[in-house]
């Protein structure tokens, strides 16, 4: 069982970034289709795998503690204008890339992918497949609804290519469902995964989330327990960060109704021991993978990476970001399409990539990804890895970042020496918290994050 210091967990209890990225994404500016094809060229001569991530924003019913961005709707023929735009934007990116570098990964993200009749996912896959050419042996998945996915839907993605599946739970608890407007049953989500195991998907994935309204320790176990009777492959038990001035959907929940900070973190640690003992390994901050797992393998190897989707085994991809908001990794460049549905349709139509904000990364930014990445993946950093890719002195390179470093080597979240950072027991719950340390924008940051913990 890992070390849960109340005490500390309060003294270091504050908002940060999540290092999805770094820089992340608050601070992209405004980027050109002309830069992002500099980087699209730069990353052809390097030769190296490719990742596709699909967003498709609609849902059909909004669930109130959510942030994504999404159009909520239940006109389905909104899903074909959609694609008209997205078969677009897949032709235009395609020929920007060179033909003999393979796809190793793909990932439809939403919104609610499954808001796609079977037919147009189907077709979606293959106008991505004759697009760009994929690996026999790429990971591709997708996010569903259970409660719009049946036999012939498990049957259509299998034939779309896709090997893995993630859906949301957050909570099987009745009460806590009509709180957030997610009404879904167990054994709706069980016969899901049932059929999804049946027809041979590799990997199950599911999110929970704790903090929302109605929650207890008590009733958040009868949903562990029910989880435990899927047994998924990976879980991911997020924190809800309640951001009403963010996000509008958030306002139709009660605040009284949320359970207390200390409430909170009991929910979080109960979780925590629940699936230790249960098997699963703690891959960190909110993840955890069966040992078998290839997020699991691939952080005992060594090579575990972070990116837009989580954490990853495939830190050598660049990510080619398709449709609205998708957030792109390529060459020395991060960039982000429109957010805004009719801005999106509007560059599309005039033959232009819906690319509007990015960053090209510096050396310093290298750098300190670098040190992030190791921290929040390994719970480690060795000095001379860095010292020797980048040619600097890591002391006199982080000078001003010693006194934050050695006060918490004091707290005994990490162990400190002349050569390393090692993340103690106790730390790494807290490891957003180490990074930051790192971050060299947040000081002047105005963006508002969710807590670390």
């Amino acid at each position: 069982m890992f070390l849960f210091d109340l005490a500390l967990i309060k003294k270091y209890d504050q908002s940060g970034p999540r290092y999805t990225s770094y820089p992340t994404a608050n601070n992209f500016s405004k980027f050109t289709q002309q830069q992002y094809e500099a980087q699209v060229a730069l990353s052809n001569s390097r030769q190296g795998p490719i990742s596709l991530y699909c967003h498709i924003p609609f849902c059909d019913t909004v669930c109130f503690y959510c942030g994504c961005n999404k159009v909520v709707t239940k006109d389905k023929t909104k899903a074909q204008t959609y694609l008209q735009a997205l078969f677009k934007e897949i032709d235009m990116q395609s020929m920007l890339f060179d033909k003999t570098r393979q796809v190793e990964q793909m990932h439809f993200g939403g919104g609610t992918p499954t808001f796609l009749s079977n037919e147009q996912i189907i077709k979606l896959s293959e106008k991505l497949q004759s697009a760009f050419w994929f690996a026999d042996d790429g990971e591709y998945s997708i996010e569903i609804d259970p409660r719009g996915v049946d036999g012939n839907t498990i049957k259509a993605l299998i034939k779309a290519r896709f090997n893995r599946i993630s859906l949301g739970i957050q909570d099987f608890n009745t009460d806590v469902q009509k709180a957030i407007n997610r009404i879904q049953s167990f054994e709706q989500t069980q016969s899901v995964i049932r059929i999804a195991r049946e027809n041979g998907f590799e990997s199950v994935s599911i999110d929970l989330i704790y903090g929302l309204p109605k929650q207890s320790v008590e009733t958040f176990k009868t949903t562990l327990n029910q989880v435990a009777e899927l047994r998924p492959d990976r879980i991911s038990i997020f924190n809800y960060a309640h951001l009403p001035e963010l996000f509008k959907p958030q306002r139709r929940i009660n605040i009284a109704e949320l359970p207390s900070a200390d409430e909170k973190l009991a929910i979080f640690k109960y979780s925590i021991d629940f699936l230790l003992a249960q098997g699963y390994v703690y891959i960190g901050m909110d993840h955890f993978a069966l040992p078998q797992d290839p997020l699991a393998i691939a952080q005992e190897e060594g090579h575990l990476y972070r990116n837009f989707q989580g954490y990853s085994t495939h830190a050598d991809c660049d990510i080619v970001g398709l449709g609205l908001s998708s957030i792109a990794q390529v060459g020395e460049s991060f960039s982000q399409n429109e957010k805004d549905l009719d801005s999106y349709y509007q560059k599309i139509n005039i033959g232009k990539l819906p690319v509007v904000k990015g960053k090209i990364i510096s050396k310093d930014d290298k750098i300190r990804h670098a040190v992030i990445m190791d921290l929040i993946c390994h719970f480690q950093f060795d000095f001379d890895k860095i010292e020797q890719n980048f040619s600097i002195n890591f002391r006199d390179y982080f000078k001003d970042t010693f006194a934050s470093l050695t006060a918490m080597h004091n707290d005994g979240l990490i162990e400190l020496d002349n050569h390393s950072i090692q993340v103690m027991e106790k730390g790494k719950f807290l490891i957003r918290n180490i990074c930051m340390v790192f971050d060299a924008y947040l000081a002047t940051s105005k963006t508002q994050f969710s807590k670390t913990i």
